[in-house]
């Protein structure tokens, strides 16, 4: 994930302000699975104040508490209350606290070392992996009012040994994002990154992981099965673009500022929410559906094994799924969206620039896998010998 340079909640404003998307990027945390390093544990969780209460939905299931606090582990600006209206109505004495974390790895380092969370949100990369090690529960999906929306083929990647043990929520591309005004040659794949047109004016994502995937991509090599031979390919074609690269980005926003100024002409790996922020701020950009495929990722919740809340962790979930939660992310952020019942409540024009009219754009898309240990180990010290080879 990437390093915050701006607060979450004031862009947040902004968006809401301008009526622009901003993405996931609108965070400067927006998520993505490549990055791999974990952070120590941080501070305590900040508290969040509940949203006004709205017309009560049907609730879920009898409650079992209705005060007390609910603690989320989960990304700056995933805590706005348009985005559990539902809970807030159901729940209105219950305290929702948020700690908050700067990627994925950073979930799993605090849920392995005994971080008491009644709700977790990493990416798709890290679920199998808090699965295999006990780490979070099965969801009782009977008791999620909107769980028959939720897009079967996302729901089925959190799915382990025959039971559900993640909600998909939210999902983007990782794809190249191009000043098509300043270019002569539109990019149309992968393999095109090293075109030496492009030669100091690239920017790559600072996550090893993303560097192997969109390579092997390049190369025509399974990401996720290579062999060592192909691995050792994988660093030389590194190694021969790196002539081309201005600078390795970490944060969307800076990204963004690059972009929009002109120094960066191809950003590889950017999300979609840059794309939607950029556009919507006048810049000349396009989108790269590369002929290789768009990576993607799907992050989503789990409720860990220590959690002393779990009905009223399912709630929650059930609330971050509701159709005007989804929409929001939608329209507001830039994100894809899990529930396919928000579908009519998403701006028709960005529904449109994020492809979710598009009936196979979940098919089309490579969403990151699960890794071992060795190969994130493998990969980081690639790519660490790669990026200080210039």
């Amino acid at each position: 994930m990437k390093s915050l340079k701006i607060s979450w909640i004031v862009l947040s404003m902004l968006v809401v302000a301008s009526l622009l998307i901003t993405a996931c990027g609108a965070p400067a945390t927006a998520k993505s699975p490549a990055a791999t390093e974990a952070p120590a544990v941080t501070e305590a969780p900040a508290a969040t104040e509940a949203p006004a209460a709205t017309e009560a939905p049907a609730a879920t299931s009898a409650p079992v508490a209705t005060t007390g606090n609910l603690v989320m582990l989960d990304w700056s600006g995933y805590e706005l209350p348009e985005f559990w209206k539902q809970f807030a109505t159901q729940y209105p004495d219950v305290k929702v606290d948020y700690s908050f974390l700067a990627e994925s790895a950073e979930a799993y380092a605090k849920i392995q070392s005994g971080f008491e969370a009644d709700l977790v949100h990493p990416c798709s990369n890290y679920w199998k992996i808090m699965v295999d090690e006990n780490l979070v529960q099965p969801i009782d999906t009977s008791k999620l009012s909107h769980w028959k929306d939720v897009n079967p083929d996302l729901a089925k990647q959190g799915e382990f040994n025959g039971k559900q043990y993640w909600a998909p929520w939210d999902w983007g591309f990782e794809s190249i994002l191009v000043r098509k005004d300043l270019v002569k040659t539109v990019p149309t794949s992968w393999a095109d990154l090293w075109n030496p047109e492009y030669k100091g004016h690239i920017a790559l994502y600072d996550s090893g992981e993303s560097a192997h995937v969109i390579t092997a991509l390049a190369l025509g090599l399974d990401p996720w099965n290579t062999t060592p031979e192909q691995d050792d390919q994988i660093k030389q074609k590194l190694l021969e673009l790196m002539p081309n690269v201005l600078t390795i980005w970490s944060s969307q926003s800076d990204l963004d500022q690059l972009i929009a100024s002109g120094d960066v002409w191809v950003a590889a790996s950017a999300w979609n929410a840059s794309y939607i922020k950029l556009l919507g701020d006048g810049v000349d950009v396009t989108y790269i559906d590369p002929t290789e495929g768009r990576a993607g990722y799907l992050c989503g919740f789990a409720i860990p094994t220590n959690s002393k809340n779990y009905d009223l962790a399912l709630a929650m979930i059930d609330a971050y799924l509701a159709p005007d939660s989804q929409a929001y992310l939608a329209n507001e952020y830039g994100y894809g969206i899990v529930n396919n019942a928000a579908l009519s409540l998403v701006d028709p024009k960005k529904a449109e620039q994020l492809s979710l009219n598009d009936q196979n754009v979940i098919s089309r898309t490579i969403f990151y896998k699960s890794i071992n240990a060795d190969q994130r180990q493998s990969w980081t010290d690639m790519w660490s010998e790669v990026k200080t080879s210039n």
